[in-house]
């Protein structure tokens, strides 16, 4: 028989709900780390999978990872360069010349830092705005070809987006230290590839954080960009004579920074051209360019349905980075990339996927049908054009970069082996392939002279390089002239000693 003390307990039991497991996340947060860590997921396999692992290393790729390599000797480096790159690929190069295996390193570390980027905004939008953002950021052409580069562009716009983030976190919670961390991270990141990047995508940050006269995220954000920079500003006293000394330095270098208009550079360079300098030639056709057009416009309405839906800080503050961040590079430089404007894009990105969150879920019956179809056509042709530019752009580029790679295998069959210096053309990126130093005697990399080339000539091989068939500087006019894939070479008789 049973108690009725035992029947009243079971009773209660049954009418207490189950506990969940200690730390365990709420059902419905599963789906949605699942969907946020499969947007960086997808992001490294298109890159493994679009991007060819054997393209070989670019000019400015050589330059950065010659750095480290034990390879080749290091290649100069000049006042706008910075070394953050150069350590994030120090873990592979420093062993190995292997380009694959350094191509799907950063494929990986790409995803992974996309995917820190993207959590530091959880909270602040709908996970399914922060995927489909990541999603238009990683789609790309831009972005796909430069994530498993040995170039900076892509880290300043990760380390950009997520310091935006965690400062937004960190103005709701101020007792929280996670996101401090955060933006210290990001400001770091962004100073340590690109000092005075970091600058221009900072300031919003800096003025938002004099506004709320609150010391501590300032300092935190000061404290980051302070850490990331110390070894460029430290670099600039110890060889370019002080801070003023290097940046005037790279503005000579990057044809002097002034009120330049290079929007039209910019439009040009959205076809695949990866250096637009000078920036000569058509504007690609409209469905190229057609994106680049339609991001403020998209842009703005994210502006306005967060001002109406009373959140506008966490639209508008990316907004704002977005615009210091693209100022530089489309109004006080005279030549474009399109990597340059990828920490625009970055921050650009949530935001515009807010705006086409609206678009499609606001509207009512039959309208809510015709705003999906338009969106719909309008991401599948968008995603259609970057697949088409990015196939062009890693055709081209491979195809160029395995020229450099055949002028190096016939300069070894012509004697200049390792230890050896290549002088004039593309020298830095073909004395990478073949082991070799290379060296100037004039432009924005001068680090000999002809004297010092002569020199040089009676201890290692020595080979001036150039594309065309006119005559070689002086020093060159008695070196044996032979035809390479890459023009022609002239190398200097060599008596070992």
């Amino acid at each position: 028989m049973v108690r009725a003390s035992d029947a009243v307990a079971a009773l209660a039991r049954a009418r207490t709900p189950a506990r969940p497991a200690p730390h365990a996340p709420p059902p419905a947060a599963r789906p949605d780390a699942r969907l946020l860590l499969a947007v960086p997921a997808a992001f490294t396999l298109l890159q493994l999978a679009l991007v060819r692992t054997g393209m070989g290393l670019g000019w400015d790729e050589s330059v950065y990872v010659s750095q480290v390599s034990g390879h080749a000797p290091a290649a100069f480096f000049s006042a706008p360069r910075a070394r953050g790159i150069t350590l994030l690929v120090a873990p592979i190069a420093s062993w190995s010349s292997s380009t694959p295996l350094l191509r799907v390193y950063l494929a990986i570390l790409s995803g992974l830092g996309l995917y820190w980027a993207l959590r530091a905004w959880r909270g602040l939008f709908p996970t399914r705005v922060l995927a489909a953002g990541g999603a238009l950021f990683a789609s790309l052409w831009i972005t796909l070809f430069y994530g498993p580069q040995a170039m900076p562009n892509y880290w300043v716009a990760v380390g950009a987006l997520a310091a935006v983030g965690f400062l937004l976190h960190a103005r709701r919670d101020p007792t929280r230290r996670g996101p401090l961390w955060g933006l210290a991270t990001g400001a770091a990141l962004m100073a340590w590839m690109r000092p005075t990047d970091a600058v221009w995508v900072a300031l919003p940050l800096l003025a938002l954080c004099l506004r709320d006269r609150r010391p501590r995220p300032l300092l935190v954000l000061l404290g980051g960009l302070a850490a990331g920079a110390v070894e460029w500003i430290v670099e600039a006293y110890v060889r370019y004579g002080g801070l003023g000394a290097r940046l005037s330095a790279g503005s000579r270098i990057q044809g002097g920074l002034g009120l330049h208009d290079a929007v039209a550079d910019q439009l040009r360079s959205l076809g695949g051209r990866a250096l637009c300098r000078p920036c000569t030639g058509a504007v690609p056709s409209a469905p190229v360019i057609a994106w680049w057009f339609v991001l403020p416009l998209l842009g703005a309405a994210a502006l306005v349905i967060a001002v109406r839906g009373r959140r506008t800080t966490a639209t508008a503050l990316p907004l704002a980075c977005a615009v210091t961040a693209a100022v530089p590079y489309l109004f006080l430089i005279g030549y474009a990339a399109p990597r340059f404007l990828l920490p625009a894009y970055a921050l650009l990105a949530i935001p515009v996927a807010d705006a086409l969150t609206h678009l499609v879920t606001a509207p009512r019956g039959w309208w809510r049908l015709v705003a999906v179809t338009l969106v719909a056509v309008g991401v599948a042709g968008h995603l259609a054009v970057q697949a088409a530019v990015l196939e062009t752009t890693v055709s081209r580029t491979t195809a160029a970069h395995r020229v450099w790679a055949r002028t190096a295998t016939q300069l070894h069959r012509l004697g200049v082996r390792p230890p050896c210096l290549l002088t004039g053309g593309d020298s830095v990126p073909v004395a990478f392939a073949a082991g070799c130093a290379s060296a100037y005697t004039g432009g924005h990399d001068a680090s000999t002279t002809a004297a010092g080339l002569a020199r040089t000539a009676r201890r290692t091989p020595v080979a001036y390089l150039t594309t065309g068939a006119a005559r070689p500087p002086s020093y060159a006019r008695g070196w044996q002239r032979y035809r390479v894939a890459d023009g022609y070479v002239y190398v200097a008789e060599h008596r070992p000693a």
